[in-house]
Parts: structure tokens; C-alpha cells; sequence
């Protein structure tokens, strides 16, 4: 039996990233025949497609620094541009700043909900400041919401209001995450959802003003070869002989630290890191623990049906990504990798990738998926009826999103915990069960290498 240091389970950017910045003995199993996980590329018909949009939205200077090192001149910045299709009108992201040419019925809801909102919060607690240019910090240390904003949808009420709430949040988070968001909880909103004062809402609803909010507000994204360019950058940099692909897992011994292969290949390990689902790692554990079992049994997400198109016709769109929050559109974004470099389509051609979320298990029908997306596109204008679809692939994406409801920060402490008892380090967006994107997955690989080296 082989044995290893360190034996690491995905090739996503966790496990990627774990691998490079390693200096002790390790082995990389991944099942695919390449290194990527979600981070793969596919390409077909001359297009190049992701699992959807995969860009890395950089904040860390050492993070920066280390791309550019892996992807050389292969690297272009852009700066976002992401809307909202609503009411058969585009307006600007994110929703809540930028109410500018919605109808005016709309936008008074909007900001009559909001007034209402801030009115009961000032009633609420006489130590929210009275003026109304209250600062996006103000509103996220809101003693009122702290004490009864519990779930995302009260969250939507006491910051934003009603006519946000109906015209936006609601259906959009509805629709993405597929259960009710009375169940949903804020904590995995963070930099996620812009929280724009009180003065900058006011004055998105009076003019077309352009000020970025949020974390993704520039992308890095490589010019040839698709998000995968990155996962092969990595993979570039790694010894051969430590990379094993086509190594699916069918069982892990946690206790005699051993990992078994489809294969029939077992592998021993000192510290084990995994970037595999956590709900699929926890069913291959032999002998798993009645309470980690049963907090396994609490984790919650959704899936993603990932369709995407090349058109034979150029420039369909000039944006990057679009909000589709209305009921009426089955799918909650539409985005256009042509702009994100021009490498990604033919010449004279366009692509997207269009999303529909749907509860795990309840897998759309093909047929029927494309249909209500082309109707989709044809109504709100992004496709004409005489426009020729030369290339399809759809990649499904079983888990997603990780769901954040009460039983989930409970659940995912106490596993981890379990885990790290057996020298298992649980990492990235699905290893850590969490709401994150790909720096934070490439910085996590960083420290738990780190963590590795200085152990015993």
C-alpha cells in the first residue's frame, strides 16, 4: 500500500492551490481526466464554454501577484458590466442603487417601502441616527435588524422594504435559491448583496448614476482558453508524478487513514485535504458517526442547469452578465463570455450561458429547458426568432449553492470540528460548505498548505 504525507481529493482551485503551495510530500486525486473541477472548460463547435461564470473578482495583492505569475500575458482586467432585465427595461446593478429608468409607479413603491422601513427602525431604536443619509455600515450594525431580522426575507423588509423586496429580492432570491426565504438566513450575504446608503438609493432612482458598488466591480478573467486556463496554470507548476486524474474515491477510512479508489487503489495519509461536497466526502466516510450522520442529514443546497449557445450572429449583447428577477423568465441570469475576451466564440458569433436553478433531484427536462429559454431570449429582446443556434452543451451542476438555513451553521461547525479531530481539512466553496468564489478558494488551499507544513 502507497502512502503519502498528504493525500488531497479535487483538482478544483482549493486543491489546486493546497498542491502548489505545499512543501511537504503529497499525491492530488482527481476523478476527471483534467484538473479544474467547476473551474473546467469546455470546448465544442469552436466556442469555449464554462460551468457557468467562473471569474476571479481579485481583492489580495499576493493573490494578484500569483495569477499574473500563472497566467503570464494570458490575462486581461475588465471593468463589470451587469444589469437588470425588468419591467422590459434594463437598469444597472446592483437593483437597489440603481432605480433609474424603471417605470414611475415602480420606483415610488421602491422608495415609499424604504421610507416606511427606516421609519420603524428609527422607532425601533433611538440610536439610529435621524438623518437619512444613513451609511451602508449603519444599516449592516442596525440594532433593530440585529434583534429581528432573522431570515433574508425580514432582512429585505427592515433595510430595504416592501417595494424592493417585491420588485427584486424576493422573486430573484426565490428563484435561485429555491425555497422559501423566510427559511433563507443572511449570514452568507456579506460582500455579496451592496448595501448602498440611504443618499445613493435616492439618487439611483433620480439619475443614471455609475458609482461601482460591490465586491465584483473589476474581474480578471484569461484571454485564451477559458476559466481553465487557470486550473492548467497550476497544474503546470506541479511535479507529474503528484497528479493523479481519473482517481475517483468510493471510501475513506478515517480512522486507519486510508483512501480507496474506484480502482480498487488504497492510499494511507498523515493529513487528508479534501475540496470535495461535503455531504458526498461524509457519505464515502466508512463508519461515520451517529452525529456527524445526523448533522449531515441537516445540509441543504440547490442545483444549477447550465445552458449554454453559440449564435451565428455577432455582438448580441454588450454586457457581461444579466439579473433576470421576474417569474416570468424561468432562468435567474443570463451572462456572455464573448465580452468577457473575444477567444471564447468563432468569428461573427456570439455565446451565453443562461442559468436555471432547481431543487436537487428535479432535474429539468432538456426539451422543455431549452424551449422556455429561446422564449425568454426572444421576449426580452436578446435573440431574434431568425437567429441560428450553431452549438448547445449543457452542464449540469448538481450542488451549486449551499443553502444557509438555521441548521446549517450548527451542522457544518460540528462537522469540521469531527473532521479536523482526524486530521481532515474540509476546504473550498464545497469542502467548507459555504457561499464563496474562486480568490477565497485559492487563498484557503494557501493557508491550509501553510497549516500542513508547520504541523508535526
Amino acid at each position: 500500500m502507497a502512502h503519502v504525507r498528504t493525500l488531497i481529493l479535487g483538482g478544483g482551485m482549493s486543491g489546486l492551490s493546497t498542491a502548489y503551495h505545499l512543501k511537504s510530500d503529497y499525491q492530488l486525486w482527481e476523478k476527471s481526466d483534467e484538473p479544474g473541477g467547476l473551474s473546467r472548460s469546455i470546448k465544442k463547435d469552436g466556442f469555449t464554454y464554462d460551468h457557468t461564470g467562473h471569474l476571479l473578482h481579485l481583492h489580495h495583492p499576493d493573490t494578484l501577484a500569483l495569477i499574473k505569475k500563472l497566467l503570464g500575458d494570458n490575462l486581461v482586467e475588465r471593468k463589470r458590466n451587469s444589469w437588470i432585465y425588468s419591467h422590459d427595461t434594463y437598469t444597472r446593478y446592483p437593483f437597489q442603487a440603481n432605480l433609474y429608468g424603471l417605470p414611475k409607479k415602480v420606483i415610488e413603491e421602491c422608495l415609499q417601502g424604504l421610507e416606511e422601513a427606516q421609519e420603524k427602525a428609527r422607532r425601533k431604536s433611538d440610536k439610529l441616527p435621524l438623518t437619512s443619509a444613513i451609511k451602508s455600515e449603519d444599516l449592516a450594525a442596525h440594532p433593530y435588524e440585529n434583534r429581528e431580522a432573522q431570515t433574508f426575507h425580514n432582512w429585505v423588509q427592515h433595510t430595504f422594504g416592501e417595494g424592493f423586496g417585491k420588485h427584486f429580492f424576493y422573486p430573484y432570491n426565490k428563484k435561485l435559491w429555491q425555497i422559501s426565504l423566510n427559511k433563507l438566513t443572511t449570514e452568507w450575504m456579506g460582500q455579496f448583496v451592496p448595501k448602498p446608503s440611504i443618499e445613493e438609493i435616492k439618487r439611483g432612482a433620480k439619475s443614471d448614476q455609475t458609482t461601482e458598488f460591490g465586491y465584483n466591480a473589476t474581474f480578471y478573467y484569461p484571454k485564451k482558453g477559458g476559466i481553465q486556463a487557470l486550473a492548467f496554470g497550476f497544474a503546470n507548476q506541479l511535479k507529474k508524478q503528484n497528479i493523479h486524474l481519473n482517481r475517483e474515491v468510493t471510501s475513506v477510512d478515517l480512522d486507519k487513514k486510508q483512501v480507496t479508489a474506484k480502482s480498487g487503489e488504497v492510499i494511507s495519509y498523515d493529513q487528508l485535504v479534501t475540496s470535495l461536497p461535503l455531504v458526498r466526502f461524509l457519505a464515502m466516510v466508512q463508519n461515520l458517526p451517529s452525529e456527524a450522520a445526523q448533522s449531515a442529514k441537516l445540509l441543504r443546497w440547490t442545483s444549477v442547469y447550465n445552458l449554454n449557445l453559440g449564435v451565428q450572429r455577432a455582438h448580441i449583447s454588450d454586457k457581461h452578465w444579466i439579473y433576470f428577477p421576474e417569474e416570468k423568465y424561468r432562468f435567474y441570469r443570463v451572462g456572455f463570455p464573448m465580452n468577457f475576451t473575444e477567444t471564447m466564440t468563432p468569428p461573427g458569433c456570439s455565446s451565453m450561458y443562461i442559468e436555471l436553478a432547481y431543487p436537487p433531484g428535479q432535474l429539468p427536462n432538456d426539451r422543455d429547458a431549452m424551449k422556455d429559454c429561446l422564449e425568454g431570449l426572444y421576449d426580452s429582446k436578446i435573440l431574434d426568432r431568425k437567429d441560428k443556434i450553431v452549438s448547445q452543451v449543457v452542464l449540469n451542476i448538481p450542488i451549486a449553492y449551499v443553502i444557509y438555513d438555521r441548521n446549517r451553521t450548527p451542522a457544518v461547525k460540528a462537522l469540521r470540528s469531527y473532521l479536523q479531530s482526524k486530521n481532515v481539512h474540509s476546504i473550498g466553496r464545497f469542502g467548507a460548505w459555504k457561499y464563496s468564489y474562486m480568490e477565497a478558494a485559492i487563498l484557503e488551499g494557501k493557508a491550509t498548505a501553510q497549516n500542513i507544513d508547520g504541523a508535526p
